[in-house]
């Protein structure tokens, strides 16, 4: 748990109820909920559903069915498919009687693989000795003002290696670092932009993030590359990192068009 003075993005109202604050304000749109903040109330409450310790959490995937509303809104978890081993769960974000973002996990059996474990991405430099941060003027927004995000000397439009963490709790109950990290993934979609997201929007209608490892810590490296296509759909693909290096990787498919 994250202990701070500072203002959280949700607040719990109990029985799967948040509220979410300024800090989780979208980039997009003021009156809407930033994807980011969204998926790490839902791998929060993912976690705590019917908790195994046995298992983990290795595959969460985020379909986002439309704009996500600032203000109230209830989390409803349910078990899809049951086993021993292997556990597939789902988190809904409802707002307003509609179902905005749907959350499903795969949770895996642990077992000891230490004696054959090898990871082939590449880790990245630590934030340690990097001071100025990314210029995140070109976004709007609650959370984009919320989060540090510091560049390693590549980081560059299209292909982005970054480091970026929060002082702001993600809610105000007790919650991991797993769920703070997944928190800032989204975030990967606007850290090395191609284009000025005043001349195109290209927002993500999901979010797909693998996990080889456990996440710790509270810095989140992002080392993306973002591809568009020529006919309104790209890619941005990332692998995360935290201090210990790469734990799994994230994809987000675009839509790309101009503003209206």
């Amino acid at each position: 748990m994250v202990t701070s003075e500072l203002e959280p993005y949700y607040h719990s109202r109990g029985d799967g109820r948040f509220e979410s604050t300024v800090h989780a304000q979208g980039a997009w749109n003021p009156h809407e909920q930033h994807m980011a903040p969204v998926a790490g109330i839902l791998a929060h409450s993912l976690e705590l559903f019917q908790p195994r310790p046995e298992l983990r959490i290795a595959r969460i995937s985020y379909d986002i069915l439309g704009l996500i509303p600032g203000g109230e809104f209830e989390i409803v978890t349910t078990i899809l498919r049951p086993g021993r081993t292997i556990e597939l769960v789902q988190a809904e974000l409802v707002s307003g009687g509609r179902t905005a973002v749907r959350a499903t996990a795969w949770r895996l059996q642990r077992s000891d693989t230490s004696a054959i474990a090898a990871i082939e991405d590449e880790r990245m430099p630590g934030p340690d000795g990097v001071e100025d941060p990314v210029a995140m003027g070109q976004w709007a927004g609650g959370y984009i003002r919320s989060i540090d995000v510091r560049p390693l000397a590549d980081h560059a439009a299209g292909r982005g290696r970054a480091w970026l963490r929060t002082k702001h709790p993600l809610v105000d109950v007790p919650f991991s670092d797993f769920a703070r990290l997944i928190g800032l993934v989204d975030t990967t979609n606007g850290i090395a932009t191609r284009v000025k997201p005043q001349e195109y929007l290209f927002p993500n209608v999901d979010l797909q993030i693998h996990l080889y490892r456990e996440p710790s810590g509270e810095w989140l490296g992002l080392q993306n590359s973002v591809s568009f296509g020529s006919d309104g759909i790209g890619l941005t693909s990332t692998v995360l990192h935290d201090l210990e290096g790469p734990f799994g990787r994230a994809e987000q498919i675009l839509t790309i068009r101009k503003p209206a």
